[in-house]
């Protein structure tokens, strides 16, 4: 049974009916990665044993016809999530021999429903870049194009999905790390509001930005996921108690009197004519759908690559502090204290790691901290409150998900600030804490998906999950064929 393409919905249904095993959907999907993943090299870890035990007590679960919504669903997870008794590398040297001794709640609450795991996926180092070529062990490939990178930093769980080497997978979003990745890959993703989901494992990069979503093929898979996965936890101060009920409940609802917000900064020069277009035109699609377009502004978007970069890198260079070869983390060499701990990072760290972490401890050094850092966190609360405002008169919003397609491999590897820049249209959804959703709304000229981002209010990923949905009815996608 072919599964490359099918969506966790379906894939529950095959499993319930038993049209299909646990095990032997583990299976197909783990053929999948034997067969093709050489090409794409998504994965670090691959775990059959442990699917092999998972799928058995998944399908104990379905013969006595209790089943969760992933009970026997295999999913790919990114490995800077805790799994326990699995090496989690973060896809840094440094964490190159790590078995974490627990689970990430997200994890946890996985293992509630009895998913099963397929492995552990690739990533930027420690979460940072955009193309998933920092990673120093993986260095994956776009399935659409294999010159072409997947993005970042969660490009190794887009493009498994995106390759059919899992039905899904759980990434993370520090400043559009899923939804870019998803853009490029051709598939969804959903990045949710800051606070809904336990950080709990995640091991950190930016703190007040990091947040876990998942990636699937469809608006409503994300949404399946995240009924899982969403909830406040005790181990996690940053956490909300916010209550809900099914993500999906709006699903198949009409958008017709739905206020859509387009803001003219996000489709500006510095966005690719032919993204420019393809957002246009799914904008136009909702019109039809009875939707109305409201055209509104987002001054701060100017500033918001310096204020992210600043505000990620100090947090950064803050959490990355704990890796000194000695409690845990690549064990350097040398005749004191200092030298060995000197080794371990020079070692361990690569280079765009040790960039931030110097920007950071720049950021945050006596002398500029007013200077920048303190600026960014101003700068952060205007960009809240432009957001707020816009959502006074708007129920939705919509943008560009990336300024262009996925680029060529090399192509931006000596150009930091390039790649920088490439951030623009997500950066500032982490920013104000903002849930987001990319979906695929085309493709260009030469075949490579177009993502749009639909951005909504705090906690509100009930409202953007329909609106994805609701255009995801009206477009065929074009799957990649490796």
């Amino acid at each position: 049974m072919d599964l490359k393409n099918i969506t966790v919905k379906e894939l529950r249904t095959k499993l319930d009916n038993k049209e299909i095993s646990a095990a032997e959907a583990a299976s197909e999907f783990f053929a999948e990665i034997k067969k093709n993943d050489g090409k794409v090299l998504s994965y670090i870890t691959v775990t059959e044993d442990e699917a092999k035990k998972n799928a058995e007590a998944a399908q104990k679960r379905i013969d006595a016809g209790n089943p969760a919504p992933l009970t026997g669903i295999p999913l790919a997870i990114k490995d800077n999530l805790c799994t326990d008794g699995i090496r989690t590398t973060c896809s840094s040297k440094m964490l190159g021999d790590f078995v974490p001794p627990y689970n990430a709640t997200a994890i946890e609450k996985l293992n509630e429903q009895d998913y099963v795991i397929l492995g552990k996926v690739s990533m930027d180092e420690f979460a940072m870049g955009g193309s998933t070529q920092t990673s120093a062990f993986a260095k994956t490939k776009n399935p659409y194009d294999t010159e072409r990178v997947p993005g970042g930093s969660s490009g190794g769980s887009a493009a498994a999905v995106a390759a059919g080497f899992c039905a899904a997978a759980l990434g993370s979003d520090t400043g559009g790390s899923i939804r870019q990745p998803s853009s490029f890959c051709g598939v969804t993703g959903l990045k949710p509001t800051y606070g809904r989901v336990s950080r709990y494992g995640l091991v950190a990069f930016a703190s007040s930005l990091d947040q876990i979503g998942p990636i699937a093929r469809t608006a409503e898979d994300c949404g399946i996921i995240l009924n899982a996965i969403a909830g406040v936890d005790p181990k996690d101060a940053t956490s909300k108690n916010v209550s809900f009920s099914d993500f999906n409940e709006k699903l198949g609802q009409s958008v017709s009197g739905m206020k859509i917000a387009i803001p003219k900064e996000f489709y500006g020069d510095a966005v690719d004519e032919e993204v420019r277009t393809a957002v246009t035109n799914a904008a136009h699609e909702y019109e039809k759908m009875g939707a109305k377009l409201v055209d509104c502004s987002i001054s701060t978007l100017k500033y918001a690559v310096q204020a992210y970069y600043l505000i990620s890198s100090a947090e950064a260079a803050s959490n990355l502090s704990r890796y000194d070869g000695i409690k845990y983390g690549l064990r350097g060499e040398g005749h004191s204290f200092d030298e060995m701990i000197r080794d371990s990072r020079n070692r361990g760290f690569g280079a765009e790691v040790k960039r931030r972490i110097l920007l950071g401890n720049y950021a945050l050094s006596s002398g500029y901290y007013d200077a920048y850092y303190r600026k960014a966190l101003a700068l952060k609360q205007k960009i809240i409150e432009e957001y707020n405002a816009v959502f006074e008169n708007a129920d939705v919003i919509l943008t560009p998900t990336a300024p262009s397609v996925a680029y060529k491999i090399g192509v931006q590897d000596n150009d930091p600030v390039k790649m920088y820049t490439a951030d623009i249209c997500t950066v500032t959804v982490n920013i104000a804490g903002l849930p987001a959703i990319n979906t695929t709304c085309g493709y260009d000229k030469d075949g490579m998906p177009i993502g749009m981002s639909i951005v909504g209010r705090r906690f509100d990923e009930a409202t953007i999950i329909q609106t994805a949905d609701a255009f995801e009815r009206t477009f065929s996608p074009v799957r990649c064929t490796l």
